[in-house]
């Protein structure tokens, strides 16, 4: 079993800036891919950015792409979400997954556990 727990989640205002934390309970944290998901009001959950186990690999949805970093720290057992130029559309309540799969990693269906979510909102 992994539980995740996210934080680093708040308002702020549209071109700021946030970095959201997910700690790990896993002791074998290294062998989990990671990935962050949003779920905006109103819509599904969607994919925003994933990271392989060693972090050689990342993978990004094309609307945050060149905006949003994602990183993992595999000594502290914690994965990050540097999310720069934030705007208004980037509102949503964002989740931590890990799992064990190498490859895919941008659908909801490829992990296996999940953290309880951490609200971003992004005012104008």
């Amino acid at each position: 079993q992994v539980q995740l727990v996210e934080s680093g989640g708040g308002l702020v205002q549209a071109g700021g800036s946030l970095r959201l934390s997910c700690a790990a309970s896993a002791r074998t944290f290294s062998t989990y891919a990671m990935g962050w998901f949003r779920r905006a009001p109103g819509k599904e959950r969607e994919f925003a950015a994933a990271i392989s186990r060693g972090g050689s690999s990342t993978y990004y949805a094309d609307s945050v792409k060149g905006r949003f970093t994602i990183s993992r720290d595999n000594a502290k057992n914690t994965v990050y979400l540097q999310m720069n130029s934030l705007k208004r559309e980037d509102t949503a309540a964002f989740y931590c997954a890990a799992t064990l799969r190498a490859v895919g990693l941008t659908r909801s269906s490829d992990y296996e556990y999940w953290g309880q979510g951490t609200q971003v909102t992004v005012s104008s």
